[in-house]
């Protein structure tokens, strides 16, 4: 746990995305797929230090993310302690921080709301122009002063929060954009929880019906969206349709995984797809073709606040209750001697010859082996080890 927490001290989010899925008609929703740019805000004394991957860059470079976008025009955000802080140094006039926007265009644009504010009615939202870069960030701690009785943050909403393996996206939105991770593990729990009281992995509801249906192996959000959406899937004509709004029609003539407005439409489509799935079955009736989400949401109630976790003791980890018993087996430690400065990737390949294990460094020549295939692997690295045929693993735990 503390490993994940530090870890995820200097990780950045480059962006967010949203996918808005409403029923138009019948068994027909339309989506609604945005890509925000983000970057961390910088001001004054407030600085942000983050470090990137290799591989995660070549990543993003193949699936065309566009590192311009980000660098030149993300969004700046900061968590409530860093807000906090800003403000504080802000009020005491510690900080000399020279002003992006002049008073005259801070008055213009309070003039402008506060007009708006007297004639508009619930609902309504207005747009400011002609801002740009930090003045955005400047104008709202103005407006957070002048205007503190219609400043509100919305906390605890009712809509459900869908995600694919979604562990990672709620610790950065916790990090980045609430509070920085705390260090006991309930406390992260039971904050999440206030912020997003429904959580839905699809990705936990299609591991739990994969077997039962004896669908293919499929790696990714994209090869479960084409898995439902084939003839593999027996309630495949009578499954929900989801269709591209009009002003994401690009997605619909081609296919954009790793884009992440479009991993959210998948996203919200596998969601209404595995509901289906499992609705028919319960009814057994593949023809079904009336469903309301609400009964959706009623036969993805086993499923709501599990998600997903990888590789560790528990399968899941349950965001409004206590985490199942350990049901994994015990970590792997390999120890290296006679080996100095030795790699994760020397590592692996001295062992793929023999058993197939992810590598990952815990300390000074000491790595975490994961597999799936756990029984079955230290059975023959043991036998390995015994033989001398891999004379650099010398111990194990």
């Amino acid at each position: 746990k503390n490993l994940i927490r530090n870890t995820y001290v200097y990780m950045m989010v480059t962006g967010y995305s949203l996918a808005l899925v409403f029923l138009v008609f019948y068994c027909r929703y339309m989506a609604h797929s945005y890509n925000f740019f983000l970057f961390p805000a910088t001001f004054g004394q407030m600085d942000s230090e983050f470090s990137f991957q290799a591989f995660s860059i070549k990543f993003l470079t193949h699936y065309g993310f566009d590192f311009n976008k980000f660098l030149k025009d993300g969004i700046p955000y900061m968590n409530e302690a860093q807000e906090k802080k800003l403000q504080k140094g802000l009020l005491s006039g510690n900080w000399v921080v020279h002003s992006v926007i002049d008073k005259d265009k801070v008055k213009k644009v309070i003039d402008e709301v506060t007009c708006w504010m007297s004639f508009a009615e619930e609902g309504e939202s207005m747009v400011l122009h002609d801002i740009y870069g930090f003045q955005m960030f400047e104008i709202q701690l103005v407006l957070r002063q002048a205007l503190q009785d219609i400043w509100t943050v919305p906390l605890g909403s009712q809509e459900p929060l869908v995600g694919h393996n979604m562990l990672m996206d709620l610790l950065h939105l916790h990090d980045k954009f609430y509070n920085p991770l705390p260090e006991d593990y309930e406390e992260f729990k039971k904050n999440i929880h206030t912020l997003f009281p429904i959580l839905i992995d699809t990705k936990n509801v299609a591991k739990a019906i994969w077997k039962e249906f004896q669908f293919p192996q499929a790696s990714n959000l994209l090869e479960v969206y084409e898995v439902l959406c084939s003839d593999m899937n027996p309630t495949n004509a009578t499954c929900p349709e989801v269709f591209h709004a009009s002003d994401c029609l690009r997605y619909a003539t081609k296919k954009s995984p790793h884009e992440a407005a479009y991993d959210a439409f998948l996203c919200g489509s596998v969601l209404l797809k595995t509901a289906h799935l499992l609705l028919c079955r319960i009814s057994c009736d593949p023809a079904r073709t009336s469903s309301s989400f609400s009964q959706y949401l009623d036969v993805l109630a086993a499923y709501v606040n599990q998600v997903n976790l990888i590789r560790a003791r528990v399968q899941k980890i349950n965001f409004s209750g206590m985490d199942d018993c350990t049901n994994r087996p015990p970590l792997l430690i390999a120890k290296v001697r006679g080996w100095p400065s030795v790699t994760t990737q020397q590592i692996y390949q001295e062992l793929r010859i023999h058993c197939r294990f992810d590598v990952q460094q815990l300390g000074k020549n000491q790595f975490l082996l994961f597999s799936n295939k756990f029984k079955e692997y230290v059975i023959r690295l043991l036998i390995v080890a015994f033989n001398c045929f891999c004379p650099a693993i010398k111990a194990f735990q």
